[in-house]
């Protein structure tokens, strides 16, 4: 259970969500891959699925700022290829989340992002300017991309990998990924609210408690965002990728 007072959250767990809550701004301002630490530190904080309702909110707050701000460069073509499946994938995280066996899903998710991660390093070596075009791409990662942001609000390794194999510049990456998670994210409100019980009243009190930790980490990760190359940036979203699924597996 979310604690029942503001006044009996100790110290760590308040910097646990600080922390947490900076680590969203930085993501969603374009540091891809390192989404996965959000989601440690707010279960640790707060208890694993307690703080799966506690971050969802946060990050359609989140996402706002990234839309406002990237929104001209989104790619729609790309969104619409992929959300269909993702919405798939959300219902049926909805009905196995509660009785998926965590560790389980944990490792499973984590070879197949490993693996993917370095079908995509392998890609990049080969200096191909192809696109995957076989709607078995988009709909196997989108699906798979659904049931993790669901279950464990953890889809940003699949989406990565989805666009990076699209060849998005790198704003066009942000920004095409702001809306795709803003609408899903949305879309698991009321799971979150009526089929789960993880998020209340108390709970969007703490998240508005939590603002700051957003507004700081966007706007530190759009000054960075501003200054890499998009070579680095493509080699950075696959490192933090592939850490982040060594953290999932051993979390």
């Amino acid at each position: 259970m979310l604690l029942s007072m503001t006044s009996e959250i100790t110290p760590t767990t308040w910097f646990l969500a600080y922390g947490a809550t900076f680590i969203i701004g930085l993501s969603k301002a374009g540091i891809k891959g390192i989404a996965v630490l959000n989601v440690t530190f707010m279960a640790l904080a707060f208890g694993a699925k307690e703080s799966t309702g506690m971050v969802v909110p946060l990050l359609i707050l989140a996402d706002i700022f990234a839309v406002i701000y990237y929104n001209r460069y989104t790619q729609w073509n790309y969104v619409f290829k992929v959300l269909p499946w993702m919405v798939l994938g959300l219902l049926i995280g909805v009905f196995i989340g509660k009785d998926l066996p965590e560790k389980f899903f944990k490792i499973g998710m984590s070879i197949i992002i490993i693996i993917t991660v370095f079908m995509m390093y392998w890609w990049d070596r080969k200096k191909t300017k192809s696109v995957p075009t076989h709607w078995a791409f988009a709909s196997s990662i989108g699906t798979v991309a659904g049931i993790t942001t669901m279950v464990g609000n953890l889809a940003g390794a699949f989406s990565n990998i989805y666009f990076l194999a699209m060849r998005l510049p790198k704003n066009h990456f942000i920004g095409t990924a702001a809306w795709l998670f803003l609408i899903i994210n949305i879309m698991k409100l009321p799971f979150h609210f009526f089929v789960w019980e993880t998020i209340s009243f108390q709970s969007l009190s703490l998240n508005l408690m939590l603002l700051p930790g957003i507004l700081f980490g966007f706007f530190a990760g759009v000054r960075f965002i501003k200054v890499i190359k998009e070579a680095f940036f493509r080699k950075m979203i696959l490192v933090l990728t592939a850490v982040g699924a060594i953290l999932i597996m051993l979390s």
